[in-house]
């Protein structure tokens, strides 16, 4: 496992879409909310968000240009990427299906093109982004939104790459959100807030495989997924 920065710019992937409200997690497993686990020694905590390291996997952390707040979590493997944002939220309402409609409208507004999506967590979103090519011609995006909610959080991940069109990596992206865990915290916090997110402490220092030891630098560069809603 090799952790490590890329350029902030979204990438070309090919796709045909396929066709789908948030729901809390379900019988497959997480996303699991802090409390839920026992021991999180093996995972790298970077404070709000919490990734169980599998062989071959990036990780990066995105900052927001105009301020430099970490903002997000990115991770690359199997030639798929995929951004994770966590939110503070309500015990009674679910923030997914206004970002969905907010997603749907920039998309539109882009002149994108939007599918939904029956998945593990409820409704997705599928989406086909316009966008320049590094060539100069115009190609497009491909990215898959889902909006998942836990007890008063909210976890927002955008998958784009192989994970689209290819059932491998698609199976293994789903493992590996499955496994991510979020810690809320306990302090009071509007609905929608953007939990902290913060290098982890044990990133050079956990036992792992000699050829996977992690390499977390601090965030240089914006999201590789723009944030979209």
């Amino acid at each position: 496992m090799i952790f490590k920065r890329k350029k902030s710019k979204e990438q070309e992937a090919p796709v045909e879409p396929t066709e789908t409200d948030a729901s809390a997690t379900e019988s497959k497993g997480g996303p699991y909310d802090i409390k839920d686990v026992e021991d999180t020694n093996e995972y790298l905590d970077f404070g709000s968000i919490l990734i169980k390291p599998v062989s071959g996997l990036k990780v990066r952390m995105d900052v927001e240009e105009s301020n430099k707040r970490v903002i997000a979590v990115s991770l690359e493997i199997a030639e798929s990427r995929v951004q994770l944002m966590a939110f503070s939220s309500s015990k009674s309402e679910s923030l997914w299906p206004g970002i969905r409609d907010k997603i749907k409208s920039d998309i539109t507004a882009q002149n994108g093109e939007i599918f939904k999506r029956d998945g593990e967590h409820g409704e997705e979103l599928l989406a086909k982004v316009p966008q320049q090519l590094p060539d100069g011609r115009a190609g497009h995006v491909a990215l898959r939104f889902v909006g998942i909610d836990g007890p008063r959080w909210f976890l927002r991940a955008v998958i784009g790459g192989n994970a689209i069109s290819n059932e491998e990596a698609a199976a293994t992206v789903d493992g590996i959100l499955r496994e991510v865990v979020v810690n809320r915290g306990d302090k009071p916090l509007p609905p929608a807030e953007l939990l902290p997110l913060s290098v982890p402490s044990n990133a050079q220092t956990r036992p792992v495989q000699e050829e996977a030891q992690p390499e977390i630098k601090r965030p240089e560069r914006g999201p590789e997924i723009t944030q979209i809603g």
